[in-house]
């Protein structure tokens, strides 16, 4: 992932530039957002790869995909990263630019994978302990994981603060085991 990450980067940024330019942060997460879905199927992956597909035939076919949802900016972004063949980078690239979206809107997303589901009340003490701790606004997704044992496992940017049960049961073992 450092490799794509990397590659990814110019493209993320110049994406991003593009729609804060033009006020289209959230239009231009969306539409990254279904073209990273879009490369990550794995027949869409095939097809990229295919030496036989043409490039205006990938291009035409990511265009028709996205629909209307792109602007003219949107659609040559699309026919750069086919014609220098970095399709597959769209996931990193909608990474990177939600990054960059939410450290200009001053949020930040938070996923937290807990054994059970929270509550609304722990939500909000959660959003609440984080916001504070970050400084930013914060918004929370939320999964469950019951393999956790009990806790969470909270990854805010690059921070993964791991206080789950099983996770605890990991470092006792390797605390253990030296």
């Amino acid at each position: 992932m450092a490799e794509t990450a990397t590659a990814a980067r110019p493209y993320a940024q110049a994406a991003f530039d593009i729609a804060r330019a033009a006020g289209k942060l959230k239009n231009w997460s969306e539409w990254l957002s279904d073209g990273a879905a879009l490369v990550g199927d794995a027949r869409v992956r095939d097809l990229i790869g295919n030496p036989r597909v043409v490039k205006t035939q990938l291009q035409g076919f990511m265009l028709d995909a996205l629909g209307g949802a792109l602007d003219q900016h949107g659609k040559n972004f699309i026919r750069l990263l086919t014609e220098n063949r970095r399709l597959t980078l769209l996931p990193d690239i909608a990474m990177l630019f939600e990054a960059s979206r939410a450290e200009a809107e001053g949020t930040l997303r938070v996923q937290v994978t807990s054994a059970a589901a929270l509550s609304d009340e722990q939500q909000r003490a959660l959003a609440a302990t984080l916001k504070k701790r970050f400084q930013r606004e914060v918004t929370l997704h939320c999964d469950v994981d019951k393999s956790l044992i009990g806790g969470a496992i909270i990854r805010a940017g690059d921070r993964v603060i791991d206080g789950s049960a099983r996770g605890k049961l990991q470092r006792l073992a390797q605390a253990l085991g030296h």
